[in-house]
């Protein structure tokens, strides 16, 4: 926006005003849109040559950038949040819930795959491999047949 606004100045002081620049340039609606802004008054000629132009970059603030990076993400966060009012707060009538970012598991709740059972069979733990098909077994009642065989070529090559 700055290089629009600066050129328009130039403009503006090379015609000697804002009054004489549009009676060389009728036709050009960013000097209107800048009568418009410092007379506060609408144009008529704007609004039907380019009504896009209600949304005019010259009609913004300027944005300070510096001041922008000054400020933490966080800080931007909770200036965003407390304008808004966005927070996310449960109902009073809601049950205390408390959520686990991690599993919690026990000895017992170990993890069985067959990608694991091969991993431990890589490693040369045919006990705990054997273990775990037999888990999977159980879970798995229409695959206990392929398990049992599994298995039973490992004792086998043992």
């Amino acid at each position: 926006m700055g290089d629009l606004k600066e050129y328009l100045d130039e403009v503006v002081a090379a015609q000697g005003g804002l009054d004489a620049a549009l009676a060389a340039a009728p036709w050009f609606v960013p000097l209107r849109v800048m009568r418009e802004m410092e007379r506060q008054t609408p144009d008529p000629l704007v609004a039907t040559l380019a009504p896009w132009r209600a949304e005019s970059s010259l009609r913004r603030e300027e944005v300070d950038a510096a001041a922008l990076t000054k400020r933490s993400s966080e800080e931007i966060i909770d200036t965003f949040l407390q304008e808004r009012d966005l927070r996310i707060v449960a109902r009073e009538d809601a049950p205390d819930v408390e959520v686990r970012l991690q599993p919690e598991l026990d000895d017992e709740d170990e993890i069985v795959s067959e990608e694991l059972a091969r991993i431990y069979l890589a490693q040369g733990l045919r006990e705990r491999a054997a273990a775990i098909y037999r888990k999977l077994s159980l879970l798995n009642p229409e695959k206990s047949v392929y398990f049992a065989e599994l298995i039973r070529n490992m004792e086998n090559n043992n």
